[in-house]
């Protein structure tokens, strides 16, 4: 049993692996062997790569991974050969069964649009950082935020999201133009990677406690701030239950033979302000 985490979300996927140590230390057999690599570069190459590399000792695979016509060959590729693979986090497509553990994306992203409507004093301009418009997750979060606005009309201007590449350094930058060209803006939706540049520089503006911000996963940076006020809303994987789930998920694919296809899973996300840490 192989799992392949990429490293630009550095502390999400390290506490994921650590989750996934701590879960396998309880539910798998000593027969089953876990083996969980860290990807630095993420090119639809690489991964199709190293996930070609981590099936030849494994007989399910799971992968965090952009959606790309070479990964969803490659999966085909490793189903030809028996090996299975689950997505986590974000969903993956192929012409085989590919498996998925992780939330429904769709209400995340409604989730999000339900807190800016009712945290925010009034209506304005929106912000949208998002890591990689190859990310299903990301996709679909941003269609189910839209969505929202669609069906609550309230005087919202939801901007053109603006791509971080999961970088800290290149979300700053954005968030720093867009605080500099939008006067106005109201909210500042955080739904992929780079969060802590884009915080930062919300601290230097001076304007952080009078912009709405909502962003993914309870880290220490967006722990601190929560409590700072930086931030006000933050929707999080998980973490404990998704290795639990993926690794029997993973565990049930194997043992239930050729024919059993890979399970989807929709996992309950959790909500987490200032006043619940």
């Amino acid at each position: 049993m192989a799992v392949l985490l990429l490293q630009r979300h550095r502390m999400l996927y390290q506490m994921l692996g650590q989750a996934l140590e701590s879960t396998a230390r309880s539910v798998l057999d000593h027969e089953v062997v876990l083996r969980i690599e860290h990807l630095e570069d993420i090119s639809a190459q690489n991964i199709s790569a190293a996930l070609e590399a981590m099936a030849r000792d494994a007989d399910v695979v799971g992968v965090v991974s952009i959606e790309h016509p070479l990964v969803s060959a490659t999966i085909e590729k490793l189903n030809e050969k028996g090996v299975k693979v689950f997505a986590l986090i974000s969903q993956l497509t192929a012409r085989c069964g590919v498996g998925y553990v992780g939330l429904d994306n769709w209400k995340v992203g409604r989730t999000a649009g339900w807190a800016f409507y009712s945290i925010c004093k009034q209506p304005g301009k929106i912000g949208i950082l998002v890591g990689n418009h190859r990310y299903r997750c990301q996709e679909t979060n941003e269609s189910g935020f839209r969505s929202y606005f669609r069906e609550h009309p309230s005087g919202f201007e939801l901007l053109e999201p603006q791509s971080t590449f999961e970088s800290a350094t290149i979300a700053r930058d954005v968030t720093e133009s867009l605080l500099s060209r939008h006067r106005d803006l109201k909210g500042l939706y955080i739904s992929g990677g780079g969060a802590p540049g884009a915080l930062a520089a919300l601290r230097e503006s001076g304007r952080a406690k009078e912009i709405v911000v909502v962003g993914y996963e309870l880290t220490e940076t967006t722990r601190a701030a929560l409590l700072d006020g930086t931030l006000n809303f933050v929707i999080a994987h998980p973490l404990n239950l998704l290795a639990e789930e993926a690794l029997t998920a993973m565990l049930q694919a194997v043992d239930g033979g050729p024919s059993f296809p890979p399970q989807s899973i929709n996992l309950p996300f959790e909500i987490y302000t200032p006043e619940n840490l």
